[in-house]
């Protein structure tokens, strides 16, 4: 039983160590590829299309192995959450080109209140004081590091709406098809990565053409381009894994409190890596989200200890009572003759 626990919690922070490696990286490959002084790919849907194209292929050749076992979800199931998780990739990169960076910040930090609402009207789901306290920390610790300019407009907003309700519903929805339908995280990605990948292909240079007034088609491809687009489709896979893993294993609030470890290391590695100025303030809100992960954390696991200790003392408590019955009946009930069907005094 301990080694059991133990084997648990080695997987659980692999699979954080996982996504957080993996998402960094991805971060800082896509930075070098779509920036200016890189490879200047602007086309940041029709890459999110080439990322779940290379995911449906490790999904198809890791089902035709024999190394994951595909089960039944039915086909609506799949296309709506295709179309939510659609609308959050594309509702994202408008509130980017539409808001300022400040505003896009405040609206990616909106999700964890707006995930712990959802999560209280679909399922029902209480938080304790510490759990709260801690996400208010994380908030105000990454908000005080990330936000700076502040400007929004009605398509802007209203985009950025769209973008925090239907990535809010996405993560949400990942763990309740893994537990509705038994299906583990690779499974369910291997099931909806085509059909994203289908239709981003397809609506993805749209609309970036949309977003920056480039074609796709019109860009110079060069051999240093081609490599990192490899390199970014090749993190995402694992990025995509263990975000489903991470979700399936924990909650949606859980993998946005603790994600934002992914925004302390990206301005980090951006300091280090690309002389971003680190200011002040940008190390004071990384120490206090920092601060707020680590409450949050303890505040999860002082939440487990106390629901085990009621479920615990209400097994013990049905014990008692049926030893208590049982005793009293043997105490109480007249014991009677078998043969004349009279009670003994």
């Amino acid at each position: 039983m301990e080694s059991e626990k133990k084997f648990s919690a080695v997987s659980d922070v692999g699979a954080w160590a996982m996504n957080v490696f993996s998402s960094v990286g991805l971060i800082m490959a896509n930075k070098q590829l779509m920036s200016a002084h890189g490879y200047a790919f602007s086309f940041a849907t029709t890459l999110t299309g080439f990322h779940f194209t290379v995911t449906a292929l490790v999904g198809l050749v890791s089902n035709a192995t024999g190394y994951s076992v595909s089960k039944h979800v039915p086909i609506w199931e799949l296309l709506w959450f295709s179309i939510v998780a659609n609308m959050s990739i594309t509702g994202m990169n408008l509130s980017l080109m539409l808001n300022s960076v400040g505003f896009y910040q405040i609206s990616k930090l909106s999700m964890i209140p707006v995930v712990c609402v959802m999560e209280w009207i679909l399922h029902n789901k209480r938080y304790s004081k510490e759990v709260k306290l801690a996400v208010v920390v994380v908030v105000i610790g990454v908000g005080v590091c990330t936000v700076t300019d502040v400007k929004v407009n009605l398509k802007g907003f209203i985009c950025a709406a769209v973008a925090v309700l239907s990535t809010s519903l996405q993560q949400i929805s990942i763990g309740s098809l893994q537990k509705k339908y038994s299906i583990g995280s690779f499974e369910l990605l291997s099931k909806t990565a085509p059909i994203q990948a289908i239709s981003l292909i397809v609506l993805g240079p749209i609309l970036d053409y949309y977003l920056n007034g480039k074609f796709i088609f019109k860009y110079k491809m060069s051999l240093g381009a081609t490599m990192f687009i490899l390199l970014s489709c090749s993190l995402a896979v694992f990025c995509n894994v263990s975000q489903y893993l991470c979700i399936g294993r924990f909650s949606a609030v859980s993998f946005q409190v603790l994600g934002h470890m992914k925004t302390v290391c990206v301005l980090t590695l951006g300091w280090l890596l690309f002389d971003s100025e680190l200011t002040f303030k940008n190390i004071m809100g990384m120490a206090l989200a920092v601060i707020g992960m680590v409450i949050y954390s303890w505040a999860v696991e002082l939440e487990k200890q106390s629901i085990a200790k009621v479920n615990h003392h209400a097994k013990n408590s049905l014990t008692e009572e049926e030893i208590r019955l049982l005793k009293g009946d043997l105490g109480t009930a007249p014991v009677k003759d078998i043969e004349l069907g009279q009670s003994k005094a």
